[in-house]
């Protein structure tokens, strides 16, 4: 009875093995490729002999922003599309430059939590709560300062200080993903019903058509 108890034990930690899965990558790196027919699909995106890889595989040279818009900010993104040796590395950053009362404008990255420093300048930061606190949560950054925006959670950052601004932001994914809310609020294609929108934000059809009209830009 004993003994069989031990096989039976034996089997089931067996089998859990066979369900679990590693939690990192087994190889060095797995740069990404787009040729379907020497590559490994991995996560996402193809994978080279890793023998091929070289030093531009994982190299990216980031300038300054275009701040010229309506935004008055430009978030220049290190992802997996830009460095293809991050693939399965499960990290990517990117550069944010503000102009005075520049917006980096309420968001989402789906895929990964964010930490933020300020390289130059003043931000007005936060985030909010998931439902149904939905509480604000809100610091002024200066040079050096550093910040976390918890996954999915919609955040923010505005210059205001008088000159420029500059801020580095790590993502804990190699394609975070971004959802600029009221981009996809009001300017998706094609349009959300007004029925839906004046309900949900509770004003008339003249507001909801006029925000829809608008010109919603995209600074990624």
């Amino acid at each position: 009875m004993k003994s069989s108890y031990l096989i039976f034990t034996a089997f089931m930690a067996l089998a859990s093995c066979a369900l679990a899965f590693d939690p990192s990558p087994l190889q060095d790196f797995c740069v990404a490729i787009n040729d379907t027919n020497n590559g490994v699909f991995v996560n996402g995106k193809l994978c080279k002999d890793p023998k091929l890889a070289t030093a531009n595989d994982f190299f990216f040279s980031v300038k300054e922003g275009n701040t010229s818009n309506s935004l008055g900010s430009k978030v220049t993104p290190v992802a997996v599309n830009e460095i293809l040796g991050l693939n399965t590395l499960g990290i990517s950053l990117a550069r944010i430059d503000f102009a005075p009362r520049g917006l980096n404008p309420p968001h989402t990255h789906p895929r990964a939590t964010e930490i933020l420093i300020v390289l130059e300048g003043t931000l007005y930061v936060g985030f909010v709560t998931s439902n149904p606190q939905n509480r604000l949560i809100t610091k002024v950054l200066n040079k050096g300062d550093v910040f976390v925006f918890p996954i999915g959670l919609i955040h923010f950052q505005l210059n205001v200080g008088y000159g420029n601004a500059v801020a580095i932001g790590g993502l804990s994914s190699q394609n975070p993903g971004v959802i600029t809310i009221a981009n996809a609020v009001f300017g998706s294609n094609p349009k959300i019903s007004s029925d839906v929108l004046t309900k949900a934000f509770q004003v008339d059809n003249k507001i909801v058509d006029n925000l829809q009209k608008q010109f919603w830009y995209d600074n990624n």
